[in-house]
């Protein structure tokens, strides 16, 4: 081949690369499939692993889908790519920064399950005795996200202290308590920093690891002044956030949803209404940004909202009930400490 041509051809990989990147991006699955039938990638768990772990520009939350699928060659690049993490020596507060910083965690359950468990199996083999099982290693991982969530949330008003944390965790370790030093370590670290969560689109409210339950416009009847205002609604770690545009980083609002209902609302101005409330008849505990960033008290005995049609109004009820009972980190622990007490041998 001339000399020449080599250039060229280089330059010409390089542009399809960089189309399989952004493909990937959009959307994992398509992406894969065009960088290897362009000879850009092997079709082996370690390519892809590989590839996930060390290339620049690759969306957070797109690795973190793939990476969660069910799939068996998914499934063999999720063990490869958390065995290209090097975790030994470092306590588990590291580990876990190191390992959440490499993709954004997906939301459904099932997938965070499988990636939290490849997590544990690779720490404990990176660190011998530390923990009896793996299972102590995932739950206590799952109690330090949660703990980070609580800590560094704005709308948890009551802050876990180290006295509860050290509750959370007693006989996880095969019936055993862990030493009370290395969760008076783990607790402070959290304390001290809390995760650095990576952010592809810009959105910086979300302190926690899950993607919305649901997003979008509806209409927000004001507080003291009763007009009704176009916001877009974000519902997420059962909280409803609510922001003048899509593009916007801070929102206007939180409405925190623990202790409140929803229901249907006849209203006579607008169509298609629904209203948080609670049901003792409390003043809600929510907050809002004034004109200049000042946070202040919201002042609502209840919230109307007005969507376009019925059918979206049901589903966003549908969706806030869901987010009033959701959690699916403290439903993965629960599962895994009913599974280690089973197992764990009774004393005598």
């Amino acid at each position: 081949m001339p000399e020449i041509l080599r250039p060229h051809l280089k330059e010409q990989k390089n542009r399809r690369f960089l189309r399989g990147k952004k493909k990937f991006n959009m959307d994992p699955k398509k992406g894969v499939q065009y960088l290897v039938e362009n000879g850009l990638l092997e079709w082996r768990a370690e390519s892809f692993a590989e590839f996930l772990y060390k290339e620049e520009g690759l969306n957070k939350t797109a690795i973190g889908n793939f990476l969660g699928e069910r799939e068996e060659m998914n499934l063999e690049v999720l063990k490869s790519f958390v065995g290209l993490h090097e975790f030994s020596d470092l306590n588990l507060v590291q580990a876990l920064r190191q390992f959440l910083w490499s993709f954004r965690l997906p939301g459904e359950a099932q997938k965070i399950d499988r990636m939290m468990e490849a997590f544990a199996a690779r720490y404990c083999d990176c660190n011998p005795g530390v923990f009896i099982s793996t299972d102590t290693c995932y739950i206590l991982s799952f109690s330090i996200i949660m703990l980070n969530t609580s800590l560094h949330n704005p709308n948890v008003k009551e802050k876990p202290s180290l006295q509860r944390f050290v509750s959370m965790n007693r006989a996880i370790n095969s019936g055993e308590d862990l030493p009370t030093e290395l969760l008076t370590k783990l607790y402070a670290s959290i304390r001290s920093e809390p995760f650095k969560i990576p952010e592809d689109d810009g959105n910086d409210l979300t302190l926690t690891f899950f993607n919305p339950d649901r997003e979008g416009w509806l209409l927000k009847n004001g507080g003291r002044v009763k007009t009704w205002k176009r916001r877009w609604f974000i519902l997420t770690d059962s909280c409803l956030y609510y922001f003048q545009y899509t593009t916007d980083k801070d929102p206007i609002g939180i409405i925190p949803l623990e202790n409140l209902s929803v229901r249907k609302l006849q209203d006579t101005s607008k169509p298609y209404c629904l209203e948080l409330y609670n049901p003792k008849g409390l003043k809600i505990k929510a907050c809002k940004t004034e004109n200049r960033g000042r946070v202040v008290q919201g002042k609502h005995q209840s919230y109307k909202l007005s969507a376009a049609s019925e059918e979206e109004r049901d589903d966003w009820m549908d969706a806030i009930r869901s987010s009033m009972t959701k959690d699916p980190f403290y439903d993965l622990v629960a599962l895994r400490k009913r599974k280690l007490m089973n197992n764990s041998p009774s004393k005598d």
